[in-house]
């Protein structure tokens, strides 16, 4: 149910560093050498940064004008950068990514359109759309989803998320690229329903036809093709939006390929035990642990006093923490370091053995490999992943064997949840080159 190693979201560097900084004191939060607005910022001329847009303010109010459109539609857009190859190869090389597959420069633009909250209700979103700026005007487009994240402006389109970072490379490839924020991420309203399979689907499927009305207005039209990846809790969700694209959810859009990276397929068989018994670090177990119960249980009805869940003091902070205003590394360090501080005797056990209304909560968000692509399948993993480790990925692939789909699964051997993904972004870019 995870995203990176409590960095938060994977921030972009400037500086020719390794991908994976240091523990910080605590070895609670790994963060990135410096914020993506200096990362960004290459060029005295260039268009505002992604960073250089403050998270939008938190409101449940849903604006009334939304009413009069359809689910998908575009409600504005906002330019954000215009960047050279030569400045993509900088970048790129600077956080350790191959940039052997840059083609062309890029412009990316921040989407806010109409989509609708998990029970179904309108409301607004918004998600990152990067275009090429060479190459023809007709483009296949890349669905790049994003890993965890619990505060807003670590949001693909409004902050140091290094999915941001995904989507600049595989536009310079010649794609369109869009990365949407979720729900209650980026400039949408409310909080985020964290592994809320569905509506992270339909937030994601409503992203690509905005990207498809706001492709005409800078020279460019989507194709209908679309080739899916996307990382950690991204991953998840890019399986399932390739099976809803696959199902004919909207006729415009044709699945190419999938290629997810790193995704916690199997959250009942390995996630959730994993998160306990050492497999992921303690504090990546509690930050994720936390999150998706608060969230959850916004949802449903999981507990009615945080007290009968967390233990002292834990339990009188976690809400309020993940409201989707607090920084990762805020949250963080004000969580304990394993599970056991964390949970009640009662609810340490329940982790353990899931039953009730929580087993259903869990069952009802996982099983995204059970289905029977007609596409090529790349599944990403590393055995040093201590965040979602391989063995999800591994269960993926037997889901997909018993429905008589091959997938291939590219182990990037050891090193951690994020260095997989560094790696896997370089290799998606050149193999989805080569599928055309």
């Amino acid at each position: 149910m995870t995203e990176r190693d409590l960095r938060p979201t994977g921030r972009i560097t400037t500086a020719p560093t390794a991908p994976t900084a240091p523990r910080r004191a605590g070895g609670r939060v790994r963060r990135g050498a410096a914020a993506v607005a200096a990362a960004l910022l290459l060029s005295a001329t260039a268009a505002p940064a992604l960073a250089a847009s403050p998270a939008a303010p938190r409101t449940a109010a849903w604006d009334a004008r939304t009413a009069q459109h359809a689910r998908g539609a575009l409600l504005s857009t906002t330019p954000l950068l215009d960047r050279t190859p030569a400045q993509l190869t900088e970048l790129l090389a600077a956080n350790g990514v191959d940039a052997s597959a840059v083609r062309h420069g890029v412009t990316a633009h921040r989407l806010t359109y109409a989509t609708v909250t998990p029970d179904g209700k309108p409301t607004t979103a918004s998600a990152l759309l990067v275009l090429p700026t060479g190459g023809g005007e007709r483009l296949a487009t890349v669905s790049e989803t994003h890993g965890t994240t619990a505060y807003r402006g670590y949001a693909p389109s409004t902050g140091e998320n290094f999915s941001a970072l995904a989507a600049l490379l595989y536009a310079s490839g010649g794609r369109a690229v869009v990365a949407p924020d979720y729900l209650g991420l980026g400039s949408g309203p409310g909080t985020h329903p964290y592994v809320d399979t569905r509506s992270s689907v339909s937030a994601s499927l409503d992203a690509l036809r905005a990207a498809r009305a706001a492709a005409p207005r800078h020279g460019k039209r989507l194709t209908g093709e679309v080739y899916v990846t996307g990382f950690s809790q991204g991953g998840q969700v890019a399986m399932a939006l390739g099976r809803e694209l696959a199902r004919g959810a909207d006729p415009r859009f044709r699945l190419r390929a999938l290629a997810p990276v790193a995704g916690p397929y199997d959250i009942e068989g390995v996630e959730l035990p994993a998160l306990l018994d050492g497999r992921v670090d303690g504090p990546s177990a509690v930050f994720y642990l936390s999150y998706f119960l608060v969230a959850q249980n916004r949802l449903h009805p999981l507990y009615s006093d945080p007290r009968e869940v967390f233990r002292a003091p834990y339990a009188d902070r976690v809400e309020e923490l993940f409201d989707n205003d607090h920084r990762d590394e805020e949250i963080a360090e004000q969580l304990p370091g394993t599970p056991e501080e964390l949970l009640t005797d009662e609810w340490y056990e329940r982790v353990r053995h899931p039953d009730g209304t929580f087993l259903e909560v869990i069952r009802l968000n996982d099983g995204v490999c059970t289905w029977a692509p007609r596409v090529p399948v790349r599944l990403h993993t590393s055995a040093g992943d201590r965040d979602v480790p391989a063995a999800n990925t591994r269960s993926c692939e037997r889901d997909l064997a018993e429905r008589g789909v091959r997938a291939e699964v590219v182990d990037h051997g050891d090193v951690d949840h994020f260095g997989a993904y560094v790696r896997a972004i370089a290799h998606n870019a050149r193999w989805f080159a080569g599928l055309g």
